[in-house]
């Protein structure tokens, strides 16, 4: 089976639970680091599915490795090579199908509650109310032919899909190192954030402790839909028709 490549921006956003299913399920990846490495590949087609997850920057800029990152996606949407996409991973995959990013109203920092449409509550077995948690500026518009699968009381566009191609502004990955981690490298950003979506570095750590749990069984789920769609080979048996 080729491997999965995981697109990694950013030393606190990692891939966390997403890639303990990887390996639960003996799924194999790549894990690239596109803003360290000054490059992405760009033939799709070498992997069974690409994942791009968080960053600090905006998917509007302009980074050499962020157009290859541009590249790829849009090649992987020519030969149906699924795409998951987390935060600025959903930005960068709306982008590759022609919507818009921008800022959202306010800012969407640490644990809300996201409501599940029910189409995709029945196709990624998540349940109608879902707590993420999340740590962004801006927002996408719903590309065209894409639905929407989320959303939320400060940002209305929480999820889309289109297709194999799944895209979550917010962050099913975590594991509460990664959020302590986040936390504590954000510590100043968390000191001037304000808005009614935005929580202290207390207040993340203490629903951590509470939203975990759930958050985390329900991304097992939400893999598992999304890796289903992975071509595997097929295997013959070699006893076929042998009595």
């Amino acid at each position: 089976m080729r491997p999965v490549a995981i697109l990694q921006h950013e030393t606190t956003q990692g891939p966390g639970v997403l890639r303990e299913h990887l390996e639960q399920q003996c799924i194999p990846y790549q894990l690239l680091h596109p803003a360290l490495e000054g490059r992405t590949p760009l033939q799709a087609r070498d992997y069974s599915g690409i994942i791009v997850l968080g960053s600090n920057h905006c998917a509007n800029e302009q980074w050499p490795w962020m157009e290859d990152e541009q590249m790829l996606l849009a090649n992987a949407l020519r030969h149906d090579v699924p795409v998951l996409g987390h935060c600025f991973g959903a930005q960068m995959l709306a982008r590759a199908m022609g919507a818009r990013v921008w800022r959202n109203p306010c800012p969407n920092i640490g644990w809300s509650r996201v409501w599940v449409t029910a189409a995709a509550q029945r196709l990624m077995h998540m349940p109608r109310q879902a707590t993420l948690f999340h740590w962004h500026y801006d927002t996408f518009e719903i590309p065209r032919g894409a639905v929407r699968t989320m959303y939320g009381s400060h940002c209305l566009n929480k999820g889309f899909r289109h297709g194999k191609h799944w895209a979550f502004q917010g962050h099913m990955e975590v594991t509460a190192a990664s959020i302590a981690d986040w936390c504590a490298q954000g510590h100043d950003e968390l000191l001037h954030a304000r808005g009614p979506a935005v929580q202290t570095g207390w207040q993340i750590l203490q629903q951590t402790r509470l939203c975990l749990p759930a958050l985390q069984a329900m991304a097992h789920r939400v893999y598992g839909a999304w890796t289903a769609q992975l071509e595997r080979p097929v295997v013959v048996s070699l006893n076929a028709g042998r009595r």
